[in-house]
């Protein structure tokens, strides 16, 4: 599978389109409840704008497409955010809604004792509909990035999914993040969940699941037997690696792809699988392998992984596609820590902590 896109003279046309909320993270600045912290860091946070701002820091173009209030929230999410190099020209700016924020603890977010405080009820970004955005600008890429939290947020964000994931003529590659948040459908009130993701899937060309919210389906052939209508399909296994069901051209044959994860120090567990989209999809554009695809998606992960934040920087292309094109047992050996990214050492060598 290739990212041919549409036919288009318009200038602005990039490589990759991503559309979502993007919201203002207050990040605490010691662990423990957030009853109990005293102060907060503010960040950038949002599944979509993350992957826009991993593929510009990997030097493609890219565009992030949302609406923010037009509020100092919003101002500071379009600067940071086109601070990445992303283009932010079609962001909407909404005077009668709040741009989102949310706090969280500084923990794992696999724990119990993990907490998040969204405060996005009725946003700007709520309000995205086939009405309030500019299809053309969501359109202009070469690859349009979506995710199953657009949907959660209202009616109107469902039916804009429900455009862009329609098969037509002419469209973007269309990848879609399945990124199941149960608590934002819990009082979503226009769906089941799960069900509007499967169906919204179905709809899209290449598709990421991590296998824990894959509809309670056990396993990566039970995915695909679910969902054959993509042509690629990525199932996300966690520290076991990640699976590729590539349809062949012409056939309605699979060709199955399984890489192992690395093994990675983890600094911190969050924005791990948008960066792994966004290796992936920067691997796709170059038209790799899906091997290399998946082993792109790991390493970026990986470069995630071991900063605190959601975004770090990536490996240079040439230091990626070295170690992309290990073989099995070299790729295996990897051990990756803080700094890894900035290591220039041979291909054949682990790379460890500094």
């Amino acid at each position: 599978m290739t990212a041919t896109g549409r036919t288009s003279t318009a200038p602005d046309v990039v490589d990759v389109v991503a559309l979502g909320e993007s919201m203002v993270t207050f990040l605490p600045s010691r662990p423990g409840r957030l009853a109990d912290v005293p102060s907060f860091d503010r960040a950038i946070g949002g599944a979509e704008s993350n992957v826009a701002c991993v593929l510009a820091a990997a030097g493609h173009s890219a565009r992030w497409v949302g609406r923010v209030g037009a509020d100092g929230f919003g101002d500071h999410l379009v600067e940071a955010i086109g601070a990445y190099g992303v283009d932010v020209s079609a962001v909407r700016r909404d005077p009668a809604r709040p741009t989102g924020i949310y706090f969280r603890t500084a923990g794992d977010r696999a724990t119990d004792a993990h907490e998040v405080a969204y405060y996005r009820a009725g946003s700007a970004a709520s309000a995205m509909s086939v009405d309030t955005m500019d299809l053309d600008a969501i359109r202009s890429g070469r690859v349009l990035h979506l995710s199953g939290i657009t949907p959660a947020l209202s009616a109107d964000c469902l039916g804009l999914m429900r455009e862009l994931t329609a098969r037509r003529p002419g469209r973007p590659l269309v990848s879609f993040d399945v990124n199941h948040r149960p608590g934002l459908w819990r009082d979503a009130g226009h769906g089941h969940g799960p069900e509007v993701l499967l169906d919204l899937a179905r709809g899209a060309d290449l598709v990421f699941v991590g296998e824990d919210e894959a509809w309670g389906l056990g396993g990566p052939e039970a995915v695909r037997a679910a969902l054959p209508e993509p042509e690629l399909l990525v199932v996300k296994q966690g520290a076991s690696g990640a699976t590729a069901f590539h349809r062949t051209a012409g056939t309605d044959a699979d060709e199955v792809t399984s890489v192992p994860a690395l093994t990675v120090d983890v600094v911190a567990a969050v924005g791990a699988g948008d960066a792994f989209a966004a290796g992936f999809l920067s691997a796709t554009l170059r038209e790799k392998p899906v091997r290399e695809r998946l082993r792109h998606g790991h390493l970026m992960a990986a470069a995630a992984l071991t900063v605190p934040g959601d975004l770090a920087t990536p490996p240079a292309r040439d230091h990626a596609d070295r170690l992309a094109a290990l073989d099995d047992a070299a790729w295996g050996r990897l051990r990756l820590g803080p700094g890894w990214t900035q290591d220039v050492r041979g291909a054949d060598e682990e790379v460890r902590t500094p």
